[in-house]
C-alpha cells in the first residue's frame, strides 16, 4: 500500500504553476523588449554565443528537481507489512429519504443539506465501526455498501439529491428492508438503522418492517427533519415552488406521529433535527450504548520510506542545470543540442 507520511506538504505543489505562469510572462516580457531594440533575427547574429533554449532548459530543471524535493518533504512510503488486527465496533445504515419535500427550507439551509452535514458528522465520530448509505424516494438503492472507508462515505454524500432517483414518493418500508440486508453476516456485532426523513410515507408497511427489524436485534433510530408547521418546496431548476394540478404551492410538514410510532416499532428512539446540534449527540449517545463485536481487519503495520530515491534525482537534476551556462560554451560551438 503506497502513502505519504506528511501529505501536508503536498499542498506546496500549488506554487508549481505559478511559477511556470511567471516563467512565461517573464520570457513573453523579454522578446517584447527586444522586438524593441530591432529585428530578433539580426540581434541573435550580432550575440552568437547568447543561447536562446538554455535559460527555458535551466528552469525545468530546477522546476522538476524542486518538485522531488516538495514530494521527498511528503515522505512517499509504501506497506512493507500486513497484520491482521482485531477492533471493536458496530455496524449502521443510513437509510436518508431524498425525496422532493427534503428540498424544503423550512431547516437551515434545507432538510437535505441539514441531513447530509449531520451524516458528515456521525461518520467523522466512527471509530472501528462499518456504515452503509442508502438513499429512498419511491424506491430505494444502496449508494454505499457497508464498509470502514469513511472517506469514501463522506465522497459518495457529496453526490446525493432528488435527482438520484426518478420514483418520487417516500417508501419508508422498502428502504428498511433494504438497511437489514446490507449488514455484514457476523454474529453478536451491535446493529442500528438511522432513518432520516420527514415521515411523509406514502406506501405504508413502515411500522411493521421496523418490528421485523427489531426482532433481530436491529434498533432503528428516526431522525425527523423538518417542521410540522411545514414549508414550500423549491424547484431544482428554478425560484419557484413546487405546485399541485389546482396550482396551489404544495406545502410539506414533518409527520412527527408516523416518525415515533416507527421508531418506538423498531426498539429505537426519535429524535427531532432542528437548526441545533442536540440531534447529533443524542444519536451518538444511542449508538455508543450498542454492543460493540470484535471484527478483524487487515492492516499494514510499518512502511518503508521511499524519499531516496526522489532525493537523489533532485540532486542529478541540480548537477545538471550547474553544468548548463546560459552562455555557449566556446568549445562547443559546433553542438546543437542547447542552441
Amino acid at each position: 500500500m503506497f502513502r505519504f507520511g506528511e501529505p501536508i506538504f503536498l499542498y506546496l505543489l500549488i506554487i508549481v504553476p505559478v511559477l511556470i505562469g511567471l516563467f512565461l510572462y517573464a520570457n513573453y516580457r523579454r522578446r517584447k523588449k527586444i522586438r524593441i531594440y530591432g529585428d530578433p533575427i539580426l540581434l541573435a547574429r550580432l550575440m552568437p554565443d547568447i543561447s536562446l533554449y538554455r535559460p527555458a532548459v535551466k528552469f525545468w530543471l530546477v522546476l522538476a528537481a524542486l518538485v522531488m524535493m516538495i514530494f521527498v518533504m511528503a515522505r512517499p512510503q509504501f506497506g512493507a507489512k500486513m497484520e491482521t488486527v482485531k477492533r471493536q465496533g458496530v455496524e449502521t445504515v443510513v437509510a436518508l429519504d431524498i425525496s422532493n419535500s427534503m428540498l424544503a427550507q423550512d431547516v437551515t439551509p434545507s432538510r437535505l443539506e441539514k441531513a447530509k452535514k449531520l451524516i458528515s458528522r456521525l461518520v467523522e465520530t466512527f471509530n472501528n465501526d462499518k456504515v452503509a448509505l442508502i438513499v429512498f424516494a419511491g424506491e430505494s438503492f444502496t449508494q454505499l455498501p457497508i464498509t470502514s472507508d469513511y472517506i469514501s462515505a463522506k465522497m459518495f454524500l457529496e453526490t446525493i439529491s432528488p435527482s438520484l432517483i426518478s420514483t418520487q414518493g417516500t417508501d419508508i418500508r422498502g428502504a428498511i428492508d433494504l438497511a437489514m440486508k446490507s449488514f455484514t453476516p457476523k454474529e453478536g456485532v451491535g446493529r442500528a438503522i438511522v432513518l432520516i426523513t420527514d415521515g411523509e410515507n406514502h406506501e405504508g408497511g413502515a411500522i411493521e418492517a421496523a418490528q421485523e427489524a427489531a426482532k433481530k436485534g436491529v434498533r432503528v433510530f428516526v431522525l425527523g427533519i423538518g417542521s410540522p408547521e411545514g414549508a414550500p418546496i423549491p424547484t431544482e431548476t428554478s425560484n419557484e415552488f413546487r405546485r399541485d394540478k389546482e396550482g396551489n404551492v404544495v406545502v410539506t410538514r414533518l409527520n412527527e406521529k408516523m416518525c415515533q410510532e416507527i421508531a418506538q416499532a423498531g426498539n429505537g428512539v426519535y429524535v427531532r433535527v432542528d437548526n441545533t446540534n442536540n440531534a447529533e449527540r443524542v444519536l451518538n449517545n444511542e449508538i455508543d450504548k450498542l454492543a460493540k463485536s470484535e471484527v478483524e481487519t487487515q492492516v499494514f503495520t510499518e512502511y518503508d520510506e521511499q524519499f531516496q530515491v526522489l532525493a537523489w534525482l533532485a540532486l542529478v537534476l541540480l548537477i545538471i542545470d550547474v553544468l548548463i551556462l546560459y552562455r555557449k560554451n566556446p568549445l562547443f560551438k559546433n553542438v546543437r543540442l542547447f542552441k
